[in-house]
């Protein structure tokens, strides 16, 4: 059993399922054996566990939510939730490989992929035999997608893609690369394979953030895609904007994953922290700063159990989704602050998870729609007036 205990101020452990509870303790478990004796290493190394991936793959982490046909687990959103919390606690890059994986590639492949395409590529990465990555960010388009220039043109066979695709989580690991560029002006998905002549995905070094993840660019020169390798089912900027909202969906939980672990540290320190003869959190500046963070994790925990509530009835909106997203990056990142304030000049030690949590949610809080951007998006819903030109 894991001794991590978490924070449930408001017993939302008495919503979950036996089942529920069951994945998210076998993979607390996990992580407080595999990734927690290892990441701070691997992050000051700037390298990804990947010894993990199989162990992953056998925990049935990945595609957690898709069909048992296809060897997936064919678990509900809560389960799924649970899962991304409890390995962004372990670390960000661990649960963005688990995020990609599993929403931002076997998604794609599931939602437009063809009937061959999914039996073909949905078992090996649900397994971790094999490992995607999703291109869709551009060196010039981030926030507007709309406007990206990598192309794909039809030619006998199949189609020939140029263009280049940036921050790419995985890229220089995956096997299959979910790719997106415009056909004739209509934004496609293809299945770009590592090995494909005119393609490469070198590797972003230099990084302060996410340093135990693979970043890298994707570089399409004349790459010869196969007819078969098309999603036939993907149908302009919708699809992969679909794809981004089963990503948001797992970060709005994972990064409530940091924000316990960084609490959980603080109120250990400031319990055993004695300063001018009486532990810390016997002070009423510290006791706000704990009281704070719990407050914002037990809301954080209820928007999320019912965002995932409301997506298994397959009633839940992006805007919903974008909500969770920009508010439980914020406050995670304020959370991990307060705790670096409470651990003093200990928390910028890698004895403690802090400030690398802290580093990583810059990112988290960032990628998959910026805290502006999901504000926008958020305005324009309640108001009816778009505000992005």
């Amino acid at each position: 059993m894991s001794s991590f205990k978490g924070i449930d101020y408001f017993d939302i452990e008495s919503l979950l399922t036996e089942e529920e509870k069951m994945v998210r303790d076998s993979v607390r478990e996990f992580v407080d054996e595999k990734v927690l004796p290892v990441i701070e290493q691997h992050y000051l190394d700037g390298t990804f566990p990947m010894d993990l991936i199989p162990q992953l793959g056998e925990l049935g982490v990945f595609g957690l939510t898709l069909p048992q046909e296809y060897g997936c687990a064919g678990l509900n959103n809560v389960a799924y939730g649970l899962v991304m919390q409890e390995l962004e606690r372990g670390d960000s890059g661990v649960r963005s490989f688990a995020s990609v994986q599993s929403g931002l590639v076997m998604y794609p492949i599931f939602a437009f992929g063809s009937e061959e395409q999914k039996q073909n590529w949905l078992p090996k990465l649900a397994l971790g035999e094999k490992i995607g990555c999703f291109g869709l960010t551009e060196p010039d388009f981030g926030s507007n997608p709309g406007g990206m220039i990598t192309t794909a043109k039809k030619v006998d066979g199949g189609y020939v893609i140029n263009g280049a695709k940036m921050w790419i989580t995985n890229g220089t690991l995956a096997d299959v690369a979910v790719v997106w560029a415009k056909l004739e002006g209509k934004v496609k998905g293809f299945l770009v394979e590592k090995g494909m002549q005119g393609f490469s995905a070198p590797e972003m070094k230099g990084k302060h953030s996410l340093r135990a993840s693979v970043t890298s660019e994707l570089i399409f020169q004349d790459v010869f895609v196969p007819e078969s390798n098309l999603l036939p089912g993907s149908d302009g900027l919708k699809s992969p904007l679909m794809c981004l909202n089963q990503a948001r969906y797992g970060i709005a939980w994972g990064v409530i994953g940091a924000a316990m672990a960084c609490y959980d540290s603080a109120l250990n320190y400031a319990k055993s922290r004695v300063q001018f003869s009486r532990p810390i959190a016997g002070y009423q500046l510290t006791q706000q700063k704990l009281v704070q963070m719990a407050n914002e994790i037990t809301k954080a925990q209820l928007m999320n159990h019912r965002l995932a509530i409301l997506k298994d009835q397959g009633k839940v909106k992006h805007t919903q989704i974008s909500m969770a997203k920009r508010n439980n990056c914020e406050v995670s990142l304020d959370i991990a602050r307060m705790s670096r304030e409470i651990h003093g000049a200990n928390g910028i030690l890698a004895e403690y998870p802090i400030m690398r949590h802290a580093a990583n949610l810059e990112s988290v809080k960032t990628y998959e729609g910026t805290h502006e951007m999901h504000t926008l998006i958020i305005g324009e819903d309640i108001t009816g007036i778009p505000a992005f030109e």
